[in-house]
């Protein structure tokens, strides 16, 4: 065993003369522990709401999409998206068309995003649970089109989720020149009639913004031809394969094409999670920084109370590197039985927020869950491990090389 291993153990574990020693080392381990708990908590709370997002966009979004790489809209009549389509791993495949448009009811106007939809949309995703009403979830008949609200938007034009009187549609024609004499004739009209449905996913940017209606309705307003599409909508058999699946469709559409999956379609939302994640661990490192200076003030004191032993240690030939390693490895100690201890708290406070709801989120309905979500990821575990052990060897090191030298 190494000798100057073996010997910050001794000291370490055993009683020292002056037990104030003793009491600062408990308390470095302590604020060692404390803070890799918080650690594995935090990152583990935003695991939760990065779940939580997750689950609400699974409502709207496939899980794969795809989009042409310049332009709008793309012929749905190739040879390489038959290719596409009939790839084994695929369970429902659509196709979309979706753009700007205003719509008009009792003299209100809002401007929204209109997304046609193929009859097989319900099936491509849970939208059918995000549902309400007491109509049936259709987008056209032989005699009208219907159009499905968001939630938020179906308040802002104040029509009610079955309105009576017809949504008035406005799009802008694609591809003419602007008629400044007569504006009405720069746009294309249509109407829409409720199916006493409305759609609510708890997202701002679908509630808000978003009217489903039929793909045939959506490409008449735009002026898109039969075969056109401005997104393929992918539902896998088993969403595991998303990544793999993901990678084959890019290889035969081409770089003519962008190839999506879940998360890449909100992109910016889980950026900014994944920001915000960063800069929380970066605070927390700083907190156990501050937590390795007790470290430090117990290792100070043992330094000199074992002056006489260092001593004796260096008459028997030990140089100045084997009795500064034996407080290097005390703190290197100190850090891993504090991240240890830390961890196995934090799992524990994990698991009893999952199943107990320790911490509520303190609202009173308006929010999608009672407490605050956590999901333990076992690379952030061992991010959590490696940053205290390395923190702790960095806070030490020098340190008790320069108090080494002044004190032995």
């Amino acid at each position: 065993m190494n000798l100057a291993l073996y010997i910050a153990k001794r000291y370490l574990f055993s009683r020292q003369r002056h037990q104030v020693i003793n009491i600062i080392s408990g308390v470095a381990v302590a604020g060692v522990a404390l803070a890799t708990a918080a650690m594995i908590c935090t990152l583990s709370v935003f695991n939760g709401f990065q779940d939580i997002v997750a689950g609400q966009f699974t409502a709207m979004d496939p899980d794969i999409k795809v989009v042409p790489a310049k332009g709008k809209s793309f012929d749905i009549s190739t040879q390489a998206i038959d290719s596409v389509k009939s790839l084994p791993q695929f369970d429902v495949v659509s196709f979309s068309v979706e753009d700007k448009a205003m719509i008009q009811y009792a003299g209100r106007q809002v401007m929204v995003t209109l997304k046609g939809v193929e009859d097989n949309f319900l099936e491509l995703t849970d939208l059918e649970k995000s549902l309400y009403g007491r109509g049936k979830p259709i987008f056209k008949d032989s005699l009208n089109h219907y159009a499905i609200l968001g939630g938020e938007l179906m308040y802002s034009l104040n029509c009610g989720i079955y309105f009576t009187s017809p949504l008035e549609v406005y799009a802008p024609n694609r591809g003419d020149k602007i008629n400044l004499t007569m504006p009405a004739r720069n746009f294309k009209k249509g109407e829409l009639h409720s199916p006493g449905l409305v759609f609510a996913v708890n997202q701002p940017v679908y509630d808000a913004n978003y009217v489903l209606t039929s793909v045939d309705f959506a490409r008449k307003m735009f002026r898109r031809d039969v075969d056109e599409a401005t997104a393929m909508e992918i539902k896998l058999k088993s969403p595991a394969d998303a990544g793999r699946v993901k990678n084959a469709v890019q290889d035969i559409l081409g770089e003519e094409f962008v190839v999506m999956d879940r998360y890449e379609q909100q992109r910016d939302i889980y950026k900014v999670m994944q920001v915000e994640k960063l800069i929380s661990y970066v605070f927390l490192t700083f907190i156990l920084l501050v937590a390795c200076f007790n470290i430090i003030g117990s290792l100070s004191m043992l330094i000199i109370e074992k002056r006489d032993n260092m001593n004796t240690l260096r008459s028997f030939g030990a140089s100045n590197k084997i009795i500064s390693d034996i407080f290097v490895f005390e703190g290197v100690i100190v850090s891993f039985v504090g991240a240890v201890l830390g961890i196995l708290f934090g799992l524990l406070l994990c698991l009893a927020q999952q199943h107990l709801g320790l911490i509520s989120t303190g609202g009173t309905g308006e929010y999608i869950m009672d407490s605050y979500p956590v999901k333990v990821v076992g690379g952030d575990v061992l991010a959590v491990f490696v940053t205290v052990l390395v923190t702790g060897i960095v806070a030490v090191w020098l340190p008790v090389r320069m108090l080494t030298k002044r004190f032995v």
